[in-house]
């Protein structure tokens, strides 16, 4: 019994881990706009936004928050073209809080729960006007 037990214990835990490889398909987007995240109903900053991409956010924080809870976060949002809303609220799940690479801080994932249409615009334009580009220097060639 508890051999079958253990099984389906890794099993489970198996599939979590698949579930999480696959949303890792969808690209982060690193940001220049450090924006404040907010936990909506007791106003407590959470961080400020690291990354985002249309299935979550990760948030770097001070303090860490526990996996799985659920939180209605409100996002400040940079200025953007043709876009008058000032924050983004939406219900979230904390998927992961872990050390940063700075030991004072925690990288915290939140996965969007329910996203509407104009919240993926927003998310969209955010990550169109604030993506952090890594672009290769334009060096003059070398001389021979």
């Amino acid at each position: 019994m508890s051999l079958q037990l253990i099984l389906g214990i890794n099993s489970s835990t198996l599939t979590i881990e698949a579930d999480v490889q696959e949303r890792r398909k969808q690209p982060r987007k690193d940001l220049m706009s450090y924006s404040q995240v907010y936990n909506l109903y007791n106003g407590q900053l959470i961080g400020y936004l690291g990354d985002i991409n249309l299935l979550g956010a990760m948030v770097i924080g001070d303090e860490p928050l526990d996996v799985n809870t659920p939180l209605t976060i409100s996002i400040q949002l940079p200025e953007l073209p043709d876009i008058k809303a000032t924050r983004l609220a939406m219900p979230v799940r904390v998927a992961y809080c872990k050390k940063d690479l700075s030991p004072e801080y925690f990288n915290i994932g939140l996965e969007f729960k329910l996203i509407t249409d104009n919240q993926r615009k927003i998310i969209e334009a955010v990550i169109e006007n604030y993506e952090f580009r890594r672009q290769s220097p334009d060096y003059p060639p070398r001389p021979v």
